[in-house]
């Protein structure tokens, strides 16, 4: 995000927000503000596939890779490769996956078929929202690694 935009929690409008709701992209900046919101999301549709043998074939298909991922459109979120790389390097990171709790969680996120809604549910999980804050927080840092 260029440094001169400073952007605000669309429901409490106080904090800076750090998440994006997976629904309706709304910017919120809690756990409370995310159950607050969740309960008048108004989810964004998402237009048909053109192609709908396409979606049997994507069992098959290669798996993703950065390069899929910068293409999308939401250009605003997206983090550098550079600073993702930085998440291996993140001593606090490695001390939280060495919990069997959190790598399950992962692992169910991962393993979803829908997994938008597997966040949504991870993020009930106060380990879970920990790990994503410790990424955002790896992440967001300029100066440090």
């Amino acid at each position: 995000m260029p440094a001169g935009t400073m952007q605000i929690c669309s429901v409490c409008s106080e904090q800076t927000p750090k998440y994006r709701c997976p629904s309706c992209k709304i910017r919120y900046c809690s756990l409370g503000c995310y159950k607050k919101h969740k309960d008048t999301c108004l989810p964004i549709e998402k237009p048909a596939s053109p192609n709908p043998e396409s979606e049997d074939a994507a069992g098959s298909a290669e798996p993703w890779s950065v390069d899929d991922l910068l293409h999308e459109d939401d250009i605003i979120d997206k983090v550098p490769l550079q600073r993702l790389q930085l998440l291996g390097q993140s001593a606090e990171l490695r001390d939280l996956l060495c919990n069997p709790h959190l790598r399950r969680l992962l692992c169910s996120v991962d393993d979803a078929e829908s997994k938008e809604a597997a966040i949504k549910a991870a993020m009930q999980e106060p380990l879970f929202v920990e790990f994503a804050d410790q990424c955002l927080k790896v992440v967001e840092n300029e100066g440090s690694a």
